[in-house]
């Protein structure tokens, strides 16, 4: 950390005693160590690989932004707390100090499209906290120029106490983004530790799309956007949320009565109705150009007075089984002839539904030999499965869901297969499953129809060396593949 805000001639003893607390601080603080996890502080967006070029930041985000607790003292000239300007992300910690630059390009924005923000740390060695503090910078601030105090707000918009108890990984900060922010902004998350002169500074860097405060006093919390035809029994309901979690008093359900009702575009009109009946500082629909909210059929927007204490909606499908929905497979062939140990299974089936299907063909010892899945239409389809296996009696799965999700239907047929055998029997077609790849693990290269088995230690450590542009130990096509495998 640089001292440069000591001054005349007290700068040697500053000096000296800066590298004495600097000390200190390293003994105490050393074993506490997280980091923001929602959203992504920089660091942890730089290990997700959303951010690039990060030097040691991305290896080691629970350590970054840790420095002195104190801020935003040092301002108008007070005594300098927290880490320095210009030096903000990093916490003046020179292995992450490419996290100090700062342009309006060079980091991913996390898109916040809801006010309402459950933020939430990770702690890899926790300590107690004394308060968990949320700043945003001002404003029109300038996204191309150093972080400084100048930046943000003078106080946070959000502080959590913590009791100078252990914080617990996963547990939510309620709080609520300022009204007037808008676009492109830098939270800088501060966990104060208790026990120690330490906190830690994380950076988030967000893109707010939620909209800001309307006239009248309202404020958007959330949308009916239907899209799901309903049937008669179905229930929707526009489920409240509040600062402390569920708010059943301003919740709403409705029932579809008839088909016609079950319309994507009428079931939204008929919840969007149902909540303004309801409440009065809750309106659903779509604002005019006076300002007036009205019901619509299709997308209705929702809105709430602060005074409800609402901050979001969600909706909740109860949705009934479709009991006349059907599947089935079709026509299929007497036998299937094996060429080389490879066919074609093709087959007919039925469904009185648009479905998205799955299809797998098990042999004797209920492996899979190969599957099929798409999306099919109402009536009469037509599918092909293309396999590897050796002769005997097969079983064909079909499985198809309603497009909707509400409705699971199976059917199950042996097939007879004959023919010339594949031979070799395989634990998986390359590069399936590569992550469990042991010694003695056979495969199938589906490139060249052979059987490679991976070799003993400690060569097996080969075979799970592959990426599409990294092949080199890729069984039987990799020009190091004979190191990893053994053809059979």
């Amino acid at each position: 950390m640089k001292n440069t805000y000591c001054k005349g001639s007290a700068l040697a003893a500053c000096t000296s005693s800066m590298i004495l607390l600097s000390a200190m601080l390293a003994s105490q603080s050393v074993s506490a160590h997280g980091y923001l996890e929602v959203p992504p502080s920089r660091a942890l967006a730089c290990q997700k690989g959303l951010n690039t070029k990060c030097g040691g930041a991305q290896y080691e985000p629970q350590s970054v932004g840790e420095t002195f607790k104190g801020f935003p003292a040092g301002i108008g000239g007070a005594p300098l707390q927290g880490p320095v300007d210009g030096k903000i992300a990093s916490g003046g910690h020179s292995l992450f100090s490419v996290l100090d630059a700062q342009s309006a390009a060079r980091w991913h924005l996390t898109e916040i499209k809801d006010r309402n923000i459950d933020f939430q740390w990770q702690y890899t060695a926790v300590h107690p906290a004394t308060k968990h503090e949320y700043f945003i910078t001002r404003n029109g601030w300038n996204p191309n120029e150093a972080l400084k105090r100048a930046t943000f707000e003078s106080t946070p918009f959000c502080t959590i106490d913590g009791g100078n108890q252990k914080p617990v990984t996963g547990a939510k900060h309620n709080c609520n983004i300022p009204t007037d922010k808008s676009g492109q902004h830098v939270i800088l998350a501060i966990w104060t530790v208790g026990d120690t002169d330490a906190a830690f500074y994380n950076a988030a860097d967000v893109n707010i799309l939620a909209e800001p405060e309307l006239p009248g006093g309202w404020s958007s919390v959330g949308s009916i956007s239907p899209s799901t035809s309903l049937l008669v029994g179905d229930k929707v309901k526009a489920r409240a949320f509040s600062a402390n979690g569920e708010n059943p008093d301003y919740s709403v359900e409705i029932s579809i009565d008839s088909a016609e009702e079950g319309s994507p575009n009428n079931w939204s009109f008929k919840l969007a109705e149902a909540i303004n009946k309801a409440h009065a500082l809750i309106r659903a629909g779509v604002r005019d150009e006076s300002g007036t909210i009205e019901p619509v059929k299709g997308n209705n927007s929702v809105y709430a007075q602060k005074d409800s204490g609402v901050t979001r909606y969600e909706l909740q499908l109860d949705m009934k089984e479709d009991a006349a929905a059907k599947l089935s497979v079709g026509a299929m062939q007497p036998q299937y002839v094996l060429v080389k140990g490879q066919a074609k299974v093709d087959f007919g089936m039925i469904s009185n539904r648009k479905m998205n299907v799955e299809a797998i063909l098990f042999d004797q010892n209920n492996k899979p030999v190969g599957s099929t899945s798409t999306q099919a239409d109402s009536g009469s389809n037509w599918l092909a499965i293309d396999i590897r296996s050796n002769p005997g009696a097969h079983t064909l799965t079909l499985v198809g869901t309603t497009l909707d999700g509400r409705t699971t239907r199976q059917d199950t047929q042996t097939i007879n297969v004959t023919g010339e055998g594949a031979g070799a029997d395989y634990d998986f077609v390359f590069p399936e499953g590569i992550s469990e790849y042991t010694a003695g693990t056979k495969v199938l290269q589906p490139k060249t129809n052979e059987v490679f088995e991976c070799k003993p230690f400690p060569e097996s450590g080969y075979c799970k060396q592959y990426s599409p542009s990294a092949n080199g130990f890729e069984p039987g096509v990799g020009a190091h593949s004979h190191m990893a495998w053994n053809k059979l």
